[in-house]
C-alpha cells in the first residue's frame, strides 16, 4: 500500500507492511481447529502438557525419574541434562516429548504453509523462549526433519541471536537506513505477556552495514508479571527504565540515535493503537484511548537535541526481522516464536539494485517503456 512505503527521509508507521529490507506479508495469524487456537498446540506450555501426561503412568508406580514437580516448575536447564545424564529413563522420557512436540509443530508449519499468505516460504527461523535449550534446539531440528520426509522444500532453522536479544536487535530494522549514519546506537523496546525488556542496541554499521553484526549494549528487564502493575503503571516503569539508559549511554559516550523500536504482542495499527492480542499485558492495551508509542514521545520528546521518533511493531515481526542479514539468499522466508503462544510473520525480501529498490526499478523501466512506446506512436 502507498501509505506504507518507507522513504529514506522518514519513519514508517505502526505495524507498516513495507520496511527499509522487507514487505511484511503477515503477521500474527491465528489459524483455528475445533479445539481452538492451533498455535496453542506448538507453544511452550504444550510441550509442558505433553511431558506431564508422558509420566503420567510413571507417577502411578513412583517411578518418575524427573521428580514430583509438574513440568511447569522444571528448568530447562534440568530437562538438557537430563538429556545426556546417566538416567537412561530420565532422557527417554524427554525424548519422547521432544518426538511429540515435533509432531505438533510439523502439523501447524504445515497449516501455515498452506495459507495463501505463507505460499512458496523457503525458510522459517524458530525463536521466542523455547529455542533457547537443548530440549527447543532438538524439537526443532526434529521438525525439520519431519517436514523434509513429507518432501516439503522448506528449512526451519533456530534463530540465531539469543531470544532474549533478537527482538531488541529486530527493530534496528524498522529504523530509515540514514538513522545510522549519523547515530552508533538505538533503544529498543521487547515488551511480553511476562516481562518487558529494554535495551540499548549498538549497530555496529560501519563494520557491517546490513546489521548483520549488532549487539546489545546494556538492557533491563522488569518481570511486571510478579508486581501486576496497572497499565499507567507499567508505561511508567518503561519510561523510567528508558531514561536510565539514555543516561548511562551518554555517560560512555553512545551517539544514541532520537529513535525508539518496540516490538509489541498483537495486531498493531498504523496510529499505534492495538487492535487485538494484547490480553496478556497489563491493564487494557487494546482501549481507544491508550497509544503507547504517543505517550512515550510525551515523556521523552527529544533524545539528545532530536525530536523523538518511535515506531512499533509486532513482537514476532520484531525477533524476525533480527534475520534480515542472513535470508539474503532467499525471498520469502518467516518466522515461528515459541512462547507463551506460537507467534508468527511472513516476509518477502526487497532486492536492491544499485542501491535502489528493485520493485521501484522495474517500475522505472515499464514506465520508460511506455513513455518510448507512446513517443515512437506519436512519431
Amino acid at each position: 500500500m502507498a501509505e506504507d512505503i518507507v522513504t529514506t527521509t522518514g519513519i514508517a508507521r505502526h505495524g507498516a507492511t513495507r520496511l527499509p529490507s522487507v514487505d511484511v506479508d503477515s503477521f500474527n495469524i491465528e489459524l483455528k481447529n475445533d479445539e481452538g487456537f492451533l498455535g496453542d498446540r506448538a507453544s511452550k506450555g504444550a510441550f509442558r502438557k505433553i511431558l506431564d501426561t508422558l509420566r503420567k503412568p510413571l507417577k502411578k508406580n513412583g517411578d518418575d525419574p524427573l521428580g514430583d514437580k509438574a513440568a511447569e516448575a522444571i528448568a530447562k536447564s534440568t530437562l538438557d541434562e537430563a538429556l545426556v545424564g546417566d538416567d537412561v529413563q530420565a532422557a527417554a522420557l524427554v525424548h519422547g516429548a521432544i518426538e511429540e512436540f515435533a509432531q505438533e509443530l510439523a502439523h501447524v508449519t504445515r497449516r501455515f504453509l498452506k495459507t495463501k499468505a505463507w505460499a512458496d516460504t523457503e525458510r522459517i527461523v524458530v525463536g521466542g523462549g523455547f529455542r533457547q535449550s537443548r530440549v527447543g534446539e532438538l524439537a526443532i531440528a526434529r521438525t525439520d526433519i519431519i517436514l523434509k520426509a513429507e518432501d516439503f522444500k522448506i528449512d526451519l532453522v533456530p534463530i540465531r541471536f539469543h531470544p532474549d536479544d533478537a527482538g531488541l536487535i529486530g527493530t534496528l530494522h524498522l529504523a530509515p537506513s540514514w538513522i545510522f549514519e549519523a547515530h552508533d546506537s538505538i533503544l529498543a523496546v521487547d515488551i511480553g505477556g511476562t516481562n518487558i525488556r529494554c535495551g540499548v542496541v549498538e549497530t555496529r554499521w560501519k563494520k557491517a552495514p546490513d546489521l548483520s553484526k549488532a549487539t546489545v549494549w546494556k538492557s533491563e528487564l522488569w518481570r511486571h508479571a510478579d508486581d501486576e502493575p496497572t497499565r499507567e503503571g507499567a508505561v511508567k516503569r518503561l519510561v523510567k527504565m528508558l531514561k536510565d539508559l539514555i543516561a548511562e549511554a551518554e555517560t560512555e559516550g553512545l551517539k544514541l540515535a532520537p529513535f525508539i523500536g518496540i516490538a509489541c504482542p498483537g495486531v498493531i495499527n498504523e496510529d499505534g493503537s492495538i487492535e487485538k492480542g494484547a490480553q496478556n499485558l497489563p491493564g487494557n492495551w487494546e482501549s481507544s484511548k491508550f497509544n503507547l508509542p504517543a505517550s512515550l514521545v510525551e515523556a521523552i520528546p527529544q533524545i539528545g537535541d532530536h525530536d523523538t521518533a518511535v515506531l512499533m511493531h509486532n513482537d514476532g515481526v520484531a525477533q524476525g526481522l533480527s534475520e534480515v542479514p542472513f535470508m539474503q539468499d532467499v525471498e520469502h522466508w518467516g518466522v515461528l516464536t515459541i512462547g507463551t503462544g506460537l507467534g508468527n510473520a511472513r516476509f518477502t525480501n526487497r532486492r536492491k539494485e544499485n542501491g535502489k529498490d528493485k520493485e521501484d526499478k522495474k517500475a522505472k523501466d515499464k514506465d520508460d517503456k511506455d513513455e518510448k512506446k507512446a513517443k515512437k506512436s506519436k512519431d
